[in-house]
């Protein structure tokens, strides 16, 4: 049983954009506090035998100039990285590369913060069609995870977790994180029907039935 009310506020989403060559780019940056420190969280997010835990099996040199690949998905370059505070690496799937950064800072009480920013040239009639989240119901998933992980120490089974997306329960947690996009969409100055459309349709884009 998962509090999903709960996983949904512990997210922040923010929608932005900068300017990254040959223009500008779409920005969707998600973080959640942990209940660990920063050097355990750096380990997680990066040690290849962690990874699999809470997100995919990875493979490749996970250094700076190394290239990875996620099993089953995005694979590329890590452009630099400086333990334990932040990388930054190419995300090419499907033909398409982005960039995603991810920073770890430590919170007053002894925590840690993981920050990801995913940074997109998309083109406004993609955008408008499923806005920020179509990949933030992505990340929001895996924040998830790793914070199962960090809890249990219990590795999240994918199979088990691809499984619970299409529960009701999953659908439940798909929704709300779409919500949640909309609501940073229009924070950022989306008009609202636009945001509310583009909600809806990644929602059913995620809950669709499985062939």
């Amino acid at each position: 049983m998962i509090d999903v009310k709960h996983e949904i506020s512990a997210t922040r989403r923010v929608v932005g954009s900068k300017v990254i060559a040959p223009g500008e780019s779409r920005t969707v940056t998600v973080s959640r506090v942990y209940d660990t420190d920063v050097d355990d969280l750096w380990d997680a997010c990066t040690n290849p035998e962690r990874i699999p835990r809470w997100f995919l099996p990875v493979s490749g040199d996970l250094r700076a100039g190394g290239h990875f690949q996620l099993e089953g998905n995005a694979g590329g370059k890590i452009e630099r990285c400086d333990p334990p505070n932040e990388f930054a690496a190419t995300w090419e799937y499907g033909g398409e590369v982005s960039w995603i950064e991810v920073r770890l800072t430590a919170e007053p009480d002894g925590r840690a913060r993981f920050e990801l920013e995913h940074i997109a040239h998309v083109d406004d009639e993609k955008w408008a069609e499923f806005g920020p989240g179509a990949v933030g119901v992505g990340w929001d998933t895996g924040l998830m995870g790793l914070a199962r992980y960090l809890a249990s120490g219990q590795a999240v089974d994918p199979r088990e977790s691809m499984a619970w997306l299409v529960s009701d329960e999953g659908r439940e947690f798909v929704t709300a994180s779409s919500d949640g996009w909309y609501e940073a969409s229009m924070a950022a100055g989306t008009d609202p029907a636009e945001a509310r459309a583009a909600a809806d349709r990644t929602t059913a884009a995620y809950t669709a039935p499985m062939s």
